[in-house]
């Protein structure tokens, strides 16, 4: 993975600007012919998903009064992380991007709702829908690209400390809602600035963070266990609200991981974006840095929908309950226009994902070159690289370059 414009084939290259602009005005219909057909059914939808998770979740905060027992405990950790999900993913996340302002419900309407997560809906909206959803894996444009916290492409200069990063990506996948709260803040670039220097904005923004995790961990640490002492099932219920919120965040975590991450996914650079980018370069751009997972229908909704990432990027607006509707269409524009409409089971994403966690944890190159034969001559090369001075990590960074280039005109005349 490298940004798009120093590929070996840009995968682009064969459109014109009137395709372009042409692929714009097609993906435009397709959205259109989904504003206008919404109406009751769709209102039915996500009314139902708004119960069924309401009752999911008291259901299974009942079933918890009795966690003493292990099968009441296991059912209701269960049910409770399900409803987690759920509200998250297919309510919280798509009520906030206005999916159903058009209903006029104040209830489930992005300027009331408020989710069971650590960031606050305005912060989440500022650095989602604003700025993800704007600059949509453009390198130093979109956080998400690694939440400033990983490398997510060759072009970033490797240094040591990206060895740590898959395991500080699964800490931040246990946690990832504090992850994305402190995200949301821009936590780390502020708390480098002195203390003067940081924005009353910032400060204001700081203290209804800090006031939603109060709120979040004595609903969910305090009152629910204060609720099961009666019974004899407090540390238990703790145990149980713990465990479902590292499970949701760890499936949110892959989901996003899946849509954002995976090898074939495409990055790109500042100066290939112009300042006035056009709906159908803004569209290309959605298409080539997303990726889909195919599965089943339960398997989408307890994604939010957002196994099908490419739509979701295309349309944030649009009822999530729509995107399999829409995907047929939307995959025969990439075939039409000869793009990769990049889509795989769950599994796949998460492996590939992960793949280019660890592969660009490491020095560019280095894997693909590493075998079992020259692994300790490897292991020695990456031992100085990550124990000397940037002199000696670019002579060997030019060192692996020239083997990967090797290795590949070796391939190339195998074939």
């Amino acid at each position: 993975m490298t940004v798009i414009t120093k590929l070996p084939v840009n995968p682009t290259a064969h459109l014109t600007p009137e395709d372009i602009e042409q692929l714009g005005v097609e993906l435009d219909a397709i959205r259109q012919s989904v504003l206008d057909a919404r109406g009751e059914k769709d209102a039915r939808y996500i009314r139902r998903v708004v119960d069924v998770q309401r009752k999911l979740e008291l259901g299974s905060r009942a079933v918890l009064l009795a966690s003493v027992f292990p099968p009441a405990w296991i059912a209701g950790t269960i049910g409770l992380s399900v409803a987690k999900i759920l509200e998250n993913m297919e309510i919280g996340h798509n009520v906030m991007h206005g999916q159903w302002d058009w209903m006029r419900d104040p209830k489930i309407h992005s300027t009331t709702w408020e989710w069971d997560n650590a960031s606050t809906a305005d912060g989440w909206k500022h650095a989602h829908n604003e700025i993800h959803h704007t600059y949509t894996n453009i390198v130093g444009k979109d956080n998400d690209l690694g939440y400033g916290i990983m490398r997510v492409d060759e072009d970033q200069r490797w240094h040591p400390m990206h060895l740590g990063q898959p395991l500080w990506n699964f800490i931040n996948a246990c946690f990832f809602e504090y992850g994305i709260a402190a995200y949301d803040l821009e936590l780390g670039k502020n708390l480098r600035m002195p203390k003067e220097r940081r924005s009353a904005q910032f400060k204001a923004n700081a203290r209804k963070t800090l006031h939603k995790i109060r709120k979040q961990a004595t609903k969910d640490y305090v009152v629910h266990p204060a609720l099961a002492l009666p019974f004899g099932g407090a540390l238990q219920v703790l145990a149980a609200n713990f465990t479902a919120n590292v499970v949701r965040n760890l499936w949110s975590h892959s989901v996003i991981m899946c849509g954002h991450f995976p090898e074939g996914v495409e990055t790109f650079e500042r100066k290939s974006i112009p300042d006035d980018e056009s709906r159908g370069q803004w569209y290309l751009r959605q298409m080539l840095g997303s990726a889909n997972i195919s599965g089943s229908k339960l398997m989408h909704i307890m994604t939010g929908n957002l196994s099908h990432q490419i739509e979701h990027h295309l349309f944030p607006d649009l009822p999530s309950s729509r995107y399999a509707e829409i995907a047929p269409q939307v995959q025969a524009l990439f075939e039409k226009y000869d793009l990769n409409y990049h889509s795989a089971p769950l599994p796949q994403q998460v492996a590939s994902a992960w793949h280019r966690v660890v592969r660009l944890s490491l020095p560019n190159g280095w894997l693909a070159t590493t075998n079992a034969k020259n692994l300790p001559e490897q292991l020695k090369l990456l031992w100085g690289m990550t124990t000397k001075g940037p002199k000696v990590r670019r002579a060997a960074q030019a060192r692996l370059t020239q083997q990967e280039k090797r290795q590949a005109r070796a391939a190339a005349a195998a074939a």
